[in-house]
């Protein structure tokens, strides 16, 4: 009545001010049937995708490094998800020569990443 509030502004003045109340992670909670846990136990999650931008910032060198043949039929294949027969057409090769291509490339590229992780 002082500040002139109706009562919905001032329940709403109440829930926001939950927010600025912090608890540690490592507060224990009565959560499970098995007793208690610490709160960090339920929030956040691995991010497997993090490996995935490691493993790029790591291939990105080799990839660097290969010749601008091994580099076309590395781009055809997994960026335009061409087939080796195709890719042997636009090469002008067959497609048994691209599989040996792609194979020896790649385990150029698996043998780097193995040296560097």
């Amino acid at each position: 009545q002082l500040m002139s509030l109706s009562e919905a502004e001032v329940n709403e003045a109440r829930l926001a001010s939950n927010g600025y109340t912090s608890s540690s992670l490592d507060a224990t909670i009565n959560a499970t049937s098995d007793g208690e846990a610490a709160l960090a136990d339920f929030i956040g999650t691995d991010d497997h995708a993090l490996e995935l931008v490691e493993d790029f910032h790591a291939l990105a060198p080799m990839l660097a490094e290969l010749d601008d043949r091994q580099r076309r039929i590395i781009h055809m294949r997994f960026v335009e998800e061409l087939t080796q027969a195709q890719i042997g057409e636009h090469l002008g090769v067959s497609q048994m020569h691209v599989s040996r291509l792609l194979n020896r490339t790649l385990a150029k590229l698996r043998e780097g990443m193995l040296t560097t992780n």
